[in-house]
């Protein structure tokens, strides 16, 4: 049995992911940290700061704000506990931080916790290793008009993915709103929509002479982030080796 502390518990995802652990026989919640929640929403103590907590867990997940890290990791680091990294819309700072803590703990770090759009990155690589000389490349990205960063952390792996597999030769071109010019051949044109419920949509196109490829992935419900997140916890509890790690690593274990 994983015992898990939820930081960010009182939010949307944070909800979410109480629900799905509950369900799941290998997981069980401890407490969570969040300053926000009702303590009336949830059958285990919710501590408004770090100082607070009283319990013991095997693994931490985060689905807060990127600046809760500087709060969890120091946490984990003292008490030698691994981590979920499930937040997106880190800084620069952030991810160095997270790489340098990354030597003291094992760290699961994942844009997107869903399955699916690993899939999906995968796809692009390879699509983008046979068409990406000859085709231009554009990625939109469509979430709720309560989502804070943009692009999405996903539509940044997933570009990422793309301009490794041209060798980096590729510059990001976020909308095009700032200049009246025709599109250059090294762009990977970035595109952001925000509105309604939206619970994650990624698309890639691949535009090509007289033909459209597109690959894309659409999440009807958050629940698919909260299972990728519970399954990350149970694979990360029992790494013994400080390190980032990532769904490909959780999926090649479970081959």
């Amino acid at each position: 049995m994983t015992n898990v502390l939820i930081w960010g518990i009182g939010g949307r995802m944070g909800k979410t992911l109480y629900d799905c652990l509950n369900k799941n026989e290998n997981t069980n919640v401890i407490g969570g940290v969040d300053k926000f929640a009702n303590q009336k929403d949830f059958s285990v103590p919710v501590f408004n700061s770090i100082s607070d907590i009283n319990v013991k867990a095997d693994v931490i997940i985060d689905f807060s704000r990127a600046e809760a890290l500087y709060d969890i990791l120091p946490y984990a680091k003292e008490n030698k506990i691994p981590v979920v990294l499930c937040t997106t819309g880190y800084s620069e700072l952030d991810l160095d931080y997270i790489n340098e803590m990354s030597k003291e703990i094992p760290l699961f770090k994942s844009s997107n916790m869903s399955i699916g759009i690993n899939l999906l990155i995968d796809l692009v690589r390879k699509a983008t290793a046979l068409l990406g000389e000859n085709f231009d490349i554009e990625l939109i990205e469509q979430h709720h008009n309560m989502k804070v960063d943009s692009p999405s952390g996903t539509a940044l792996s997933i570009a990422d993915a793309i301009k490794e597999e041209m060798n980096n030769t590729l510059e990001y071109k976020f909308g095009r709103h700032d200049n009246n010019e025709r599109r250059k051949k090294n762009e990977l044109g970035i595109h952001a929509v925000r509105g309604g419920t939206v619970v994650g949509k990624h698309e890639v196109l691949f535009l090509g002479n007289d033909e459209v490829i597109t690959i894309k992935h659409e999440a009807s419900s958050k629940a698919v982030f909260a299972e990728g997140a519970v399954k990350a916890s149970i694979f990360i509890s029992s790494i013994k080796t400080p390190g980032i790690y990532n769904m490909n690593d959780l999926i090649k274990a479970t081959k």
